[in-house]
């Protein structure tokens, strides 16, 4: 005896989307509670004073690292960043700000990343490394950033020809 597809109060069998959609609508509802208890007190601080406006203090005050994006690293440093170099191993957005200029490269994966600082280090130059990205600035900028930000600042000497003229 061949075996029936179960049918539905109406006599239908039910069709593979409708199962999908009902799916994802029961998923949907028993994530919701989770999102409203996660969501906090709409700007209050759990002693009931007012929580910082600022994303970027409330991050450092968290201890949080900021994630790898371009748009948001910059907004923590007060820029809308230009994005200049848009590829599959990196994204990096240019900085024009009235104290500095600088970058901020995103990568998506971490091998990326010390991949990057490896040839950066031919070059005198520091950085602000975090999870997948990089503010290259001068080191004043970089450490206002690493407030702002996290991550930690790095400093290269360069392994480049001296521009010195030599004792000979």
């Amino acid at each position: 005896m061949p075996h029936q597809q179960p049918r539905s109060r109406t006599g239908r069998t039910p069709c593979a989307a409708r199962l999908v959609r009902g799916a994802a609508v029961a998923g949907s509802l028993a994530l919701l509670p989770l999102t409203a208890a996660c969501s906090g007190g709409e700007g209050e601080a759990a002693d009931g004073s007012k929580a910082s406006k600022s994303p970027a203090i409330s991050a450092v005050k968290a201890g949080v690292v900021a994630p790898a994006k371009v748009e948001v690293i910059a907004s923590l440093t007060g820029c809308k960043p230009k994005i200049r170099i848009e590829a599959d191993e990196l994204r990096q957005g240019v900085c024009h700000t009235k104290a500095v200029d600088y970058l901020v490269t995103t990568f998506p994966e971490e091998r990326f990343k010390e991949t990057w600082l490896e040839s950066a280090s031919m070059y005198r130059a520091d950085f602000l490394v975090g999870p997948r990205w990089i503010i290259s600035a001068k080191i004043d900028a970089l450490k206002k950033f690493r407030t702002q930000t996290g991550g930690d600042i790095v400093s290269y000497s360069g392994m480049g020809p001296s521009t010195a003229p030599s004792p000979s």
